[in-house]
């Protein structure tokens, strides 16, 4: 009897040495990913993972070369850099191109490990040509701005807002604002949508954005990297707290849209892999306020202008012309 009880506690405390190092590889794992995700410094490996860590299965050389050629092209063009604090204290910095004769304002967030001049640099001369002041914003922890870790939207949001309280001083006329953002750009705006804005925030054009941190880190995880998050959500949502004082579930775009009463035009490519189109479904049934849906067949992440021009540029016409008027006056 002894004997047996001597095994069983042998088995049951290997059971517990192959589950402990079972949690610290998912914890070595997850605190190694969340620093790709947050840390303003790229580990080196995530450049020759961005591939895998995006789902992209084939690449599309000709999209790279104009996304090549239209960012050198935009950051070339002649602006004036802006340097503003952000409500937490932190250093931001943007990039305003006034328009001679301006119909709206723009305010542009760009994505993850990006830049303004990049993920912007196709659509930046049909905004231009249609009337438009564009302030290209640098995303805190990334590039020019301050901060050491990305938010993923939960402290940019707060961002956005002190954006456009500078373009409303710097434009006191009351132009229409519009609020435009990529990827975890589209994120942000999506998530300020629950703040408090001025009223002539007349909209919101959000292209291929998700709905949490911890809801694109399991999507990446699962999805792309084929890794189990299981007990890694909780390695990561303890991470994501540390950094950032919520959880990355707790602050979501679905809950900012249901109370939003801004309208939104939602873009979206139906072959993407970084941030998959149920997301922006999710988004668009979650908002109470006037909305519209763009979907481009075929397009990948962030590649909806590029693919579809004409559509992308008709869909936005609309939603300017029905939304740049004050809300009583608005179609």
């Amino acid at each position: 009897m002894k004997e047996k009880i001597k095994k069983a506690a042998m088995a049951a405390g290997a059971g517990l040495g192959v589950v402990g190092a079972a949690c610290l590889g998912a914890y070595v794992t997850t605190r190694y990913l969340m620093s790709v995700a947050m840390d303003r410094r790229e580990p080196e490996l995530v450049k020759q993972a961005n591939k895998m860590i995006s789902g992209a299965k084939n690449v599309d050389h000709n999209f790279w070369d104009e996304l090549d050629r239209a960012s050198e092209k935009l950051q070339a063009r002649e602006n004036e850099e802006i340097t503003i604090t952000a409500s937490d204290g932190e250093t931001l910095i943007g990039h305003w191109f006034e328009h001679p004769s301006p119909r709206r304002i723009i305010v542009a967030m760009h994505g993850w490990r990006a830049a303004w001049h990049r993920d912007f640099g196709t659509v930046a001369d049909y905004w231009f040509d249609h009337g438009c002041s564009v302030l290209f914003a640098e995303q805190r922890g990334q590039n020019n701005s301050g901060g050491d870790r990305m938010g993923f939207g939960v402290r940019e949001r707060f961002d956005t807002v002190d954006w456009v309280k500078w373009v409303n001083e710097r434009c006191p006329g009351g132009l229409p604002v519009y609020l435009c953002g990529v990827s975890m750009g589209a994120t942000t705006v999506l998530m300020a949508a629950g703040l408090e804005l001025p009223d002539n925030v007349r909209g919101i054009i959000a292209d291929c954005g998700f709905t949490s941190p911890g809801a694109i880190f399991r999507h990446v995880a699962n999805n792309n990297l084929h890794m189990i998050y299981g007990i890694r959500s909780v390695f990561a949502d303890a991470m994501f707290r540390q950094a950032h004082s919520v959880g990355a579930e707790e602050i979501s775009t679905l809950d900012a849209l249901k109370k939003t009463k801004i309208p939104v035009l939602f873009v979206h490519g139906t072959d993407d892999k970084f941030v998959p189109i149920s997301m922006t479904y999710e988004n668009y049934k979650a908002c109470a306020s006037p909305k519209r849906l763009f979907v481009v067949p075929g397009a990948d992440h962030g590649m909806s202008y590029y693919v579809d021009p004409k559509g992308y540029e008709a869909a936005v016409e609309n939603f300017w012309r029905d939304f740049d008027a004050p809300a009583e006056e608005a179609v």
